[in-house]
């Protein structure tokens, strides 16, 4: 799995933040939850319309941010 295949960035969904799938979920919302000690399995349990993908995806994404890589931004 890539992060490319689950975030997306659309300037019309969530002032164009990286989203999870087209919904507007976005990455820093995400990372958010975990920073707050939320575990994998209770976001998903909270929020059914996530799955663990999108939680490692954001994780992958942000990941590639602080390597000083770029990000390619899929749309």
């Amino acid at each position: 799995m890539k992060y490319s295949d689950r975030i997306t960035i659309d300037p019309n969904i969530c002032h164009g933040k990286p989203c999870i799938r087209g919904m507007r979920w976005p990455v820093e919302v995400v990372l958010d939850m975990l920073l707050s000690d939320m575990t994998i399995e209770t976001i998903l349990e909270d929020h059914p319309e996530l799955e663990k993908e999108d939680i490692l995806a954001s994780l992958e994404y942000a990941k590639l941010l602080v390597s000083g890589r770029t990000v390619n931004q899929a749309a």
